[in-house]
């Protein structure tokens, strides 16, 4: 829906960029306002933006009454629809958090799983992220500081299933990974809220305390009968790793199943590129980088190098935003440094090559 910047609440997520007088955009597609962005659209005199249904906790947006003496946005967008086949990918996606964070509150207080419930919810979504692979990798833009968790675990669900996908794994399988990731975190409704809720770093013994929640996810599906025997050992190892380091158990190589692995990448690079309340997100592909650097030894070469492909499967012509929030296309890709091709500058022509250079790295693809 097309409102003016007088009608924005804080959570409203932006659907197209927001121009200026030059060509980059005063505020990206997939941002989530904050005040300080609508003081922006102020200063800038922008009339009317493009915002969706939904707010980044999932809950409906009802559009503010404009102030008087601003524009009427236009008539065409101003009608909503909540028909199903209409709903847009983000709005589908906030839908099952909204539902997630109603079902781990009712785990909290010790309701069991209702698979049937959870299924007829997230299975229709994960179907639908198979044909739409640009928005799994942008579901990181949807999360702030204080929702990260419910959106963490429904990203986790939908990043992990579209990975096995990927992999060659059947549809039956990666069904089985995708609720596998979903799950991985329900032990967490274990753990002390006190401990959730912390906004500064967890204490050692704190730290130890949520450590445990992989037990504790495991015990709550373990009598699960449609959740196979490989998708519950996922949950229980999702955050072991190869070398041994891992937890809860410590566990080494081929005593790791490979479903934990996709999940352990997956949560790695959902959590990496996420606000959370004690560190900025980042930039996809500067995790990408770290992500490769860290491979050998931890986590499944397989599932690192198509997580890779995935991602950097990008052609000729290509436009990204880079982090300094430039606009340029992709002119040529090394197979050996696929997050660091050369590009040029939409601005003034110029190319270079990011190998070269450690400042700048892609923010988002556009193509």
């Amino acid at each position: 829906m097309h409102v003016h910047p007088s009608q924005l609440i804080q959570g409203c997520i932006v659907v197209q960029d927001i121009m200026g007088q030059t060509r980059r955009p005063i505020i990206p597609k997939h941002t989530v306002i904050n005040p300080l962005h609508i003081k922006i659209l102020h200063k800038f005199n922008v009339q009317s933006i493009e915002v969706g249904s939904k707010l980044s906790n999932g809950s409906p947006y009802f559009p503010k009454q404009q102030f008087k003496g601003h524009p009427k946005p236009h008539e065409a967008h101003s009608k909503d629809t909540t028909q199903t086949e209409n709903v847009s990918f983000q709005d589908h996606y906030l839908e099952v958090v909204t539902q997630y964070k109603q079902w781990f509150s009712l785990w909290q207080r010790g309701s069991s799983i209702d698979m049937t419930e959870i299924r007829n919810v997230f299975i229709p979504l994960l179907k639908r992220a198979m044909k739409t692979k640009r928005d799994v990798f942008l579901l990181h833009h949807y999360s702030t500081a204080t929702d990260y968790s419910e959106h963490h675990c429904v990203a986790l669900g939908l990043i992990s299933g579209f990975l096995a996908a990927k992999l060659g794994y059947t549809q039956g399988e990666w069904i089985q990974v995708g609720l596998a990731g979903l799950f991985s975190d329900c032990g967490m409704t274990r753990i002390e809220e006190t401990i959730l809720n912390k906004n500064v770093a967890l204490s050692q013994q704190e730290y130890e305390e949520v450590k445990k929640h992989p037990t504790y996810s495991y015990r709550l599906v373990e009598n699960i009968p449609s959740l196979n025997n490989q998708a519950k050992l996922a949950i229980l190892q999702h955050h072991e790793r190869l070398d041994g380091s891992g937890y809860p158990l410590g566990l080494k190589q081929d005593k790791i199943h490979l479903f934990s692995q996709i999940i352990a990448v997956s949560d790695m690079y959902h959590a990496m590129t996420s606000e959370r309340v004690y560190r900025k997100k980042q930039s996809p592909f500067r995790v990408l980088e770290a992500v490769l650097k860290e491979q050998f030894g931890r986590y499944d070469h397989q599932v690192i190098q198509a997580f890779v492909k995935e991602l950097t499967n990008y052609s000729t012509g290509t436009r990204v935003r880079l982090t300094n929030n430039q606009l340029a296309e992709i002119i040529f890709v090394e197979p050996s440094n696929p997050t660091r091709p050369m590009i040029r500058f939409q601005e003034n022509g110029e190319i270079i090559h990011l190998k070269d250079t450690t400042d700048i790295h892609i923010e988002e693809i556009f193509d």
